[in-house]
């Protein structure tokens, strides 16, 4: 646990700072302004700000966003902060927070994700509480890596998701299965210091009477890696020659397929189920507890590392956040 002292506030946009435009709420600058002004009597961690350019809606958040991300997190611990508080729309926070996860692996500081779901001065906003809460947390010490906090809860941001569209309480811990071996060593080019490239992930639902022709389309598509959203324990259409065959296509082009389940709670076991254990036989790996968040960033990061596929997908069914030596 550390307990932060010099935080620096990275304000990437987001209805926490958003005000009325002829179109709606849209993000503004200025937010240090209101923050200083909101806290200029209270007990928090001392902070620096930074605004990221461009402010956005988290609706356009994109992984070449979380690149300058990662790149400000380490510019602001070089300069000798200690921790780092992000600001963030709602939206896709749960998407960044877990990307971020895997973009700043052995970073020696706690960096904290928030936002809110009602902008900051409006009655019955949610903003300053909190960052306050975030902030506090903070000063009162947090291990090393990501974490995220909404309504007085911290989460792992691996393991939840925004579940309401409304309320002060989005986000939810969710009950995911944790069953993956730990990483006893990472790639140095994981190492958060090192920038990664660009990847081109999907992510693919399927649905009963999936046509194999969708896949197929996916895989055509250039990704080099697809995360499969599959029915209950890790099952899909098994009886389907077409599927298996567009799964094996995959493997054989060195798309890694990484299959999770569609359930908001529990994980994939392949091999419980003959329509599972068909899957495993085409190539596809086991995502286990991983949320949808979770799966794309990971793929992300490993594969934007430029890391061989074998590679890869070994480290795919790892847990990569458990302080390897």
């Amino acid at each position: 646990m550390q307990s932060a002292n010099n935080v620096m506030v990275l304000y990437t946009g987001g209805t926490i700072g958003m005000q009325a435009s002829a179109n709606g709420l849209a993000p503004a600058s200025g937010f240090e302004v209101r923050m200083r002004e909101q806290f200029a009597d209270a007990d928090l961690p001392a902070w620096r700000f930074r605004e990221m350019s461009p402010l956005i809606d988290s609706a356009n958040m994109n992984p070449a966003y979380w690149q300058r991300l990662r790149s400000a997190v380490v510019e602001a611990v070089d300069a000798g902060c200690d921790a780092v508080l992000i600001l963030h729309g709602t939206d896709t926070l749960a998407y960044s927070a877990a990307a971020m996860s895997f973009q700043l692996l052995g970073l020696p500081a706690p960096v904290v994700f928030t936002g809110s779901m009602l902008p900051a001065g409006v009655p019955d906003s949610d903003a300053w509480e909190n960052v306050s809460g975030a902030l506090t947390a903070l000063a009162e010490g947090l291990e090393p890596g990501v974490h995220l906090y909404f309504h007085g809860a911290l989460m792992a941001p691996t393991r939840c998701a925004k579940i309401r569209s409304f309320g002060r309480n989005p986000f939810a811990a969710l009950q995911r299965k944790d069953d993956f071996a730990r990483a006893e060593t990472l790639p140095a080019a994981l190492d958060y210091r090192q920038p990664k490239a660009l990847a081109n992930v999907g992510v693919l639902p399927l649905i009963p009477g999936f046509d194999a022709a969708q896949l197929d389309a996916i895989i055509s598509s250039g990704i080099q890696g697809l995360v499969l959203e599959c029915f209950g324990s890790g099952t899909g259409p098994s009886d389907n020659p077409q599927f298996l065959a567009s799964l094996q296509r995959a493997q054989d082009q060195g798309v890694v397929v990484v299959a999770i389940t569609q359930c908001h709670e529990g994980g994939v076991e392949l091999d419980v189920y003959e329509a599972g254990s068909r899957l495993r036989g085409a190539g596809v790996l086991s995502g286990a507890g991983m949320t949808r968040e979770a799966a794309f960033g990971k793929l992300h990061a490993l594969l934007g590392a430029g890391l061989a596929v074998e590679e890869v997908r070994r480290l795919v069914e790892l847990d990569l956040h458990t302080n390897p030596t």
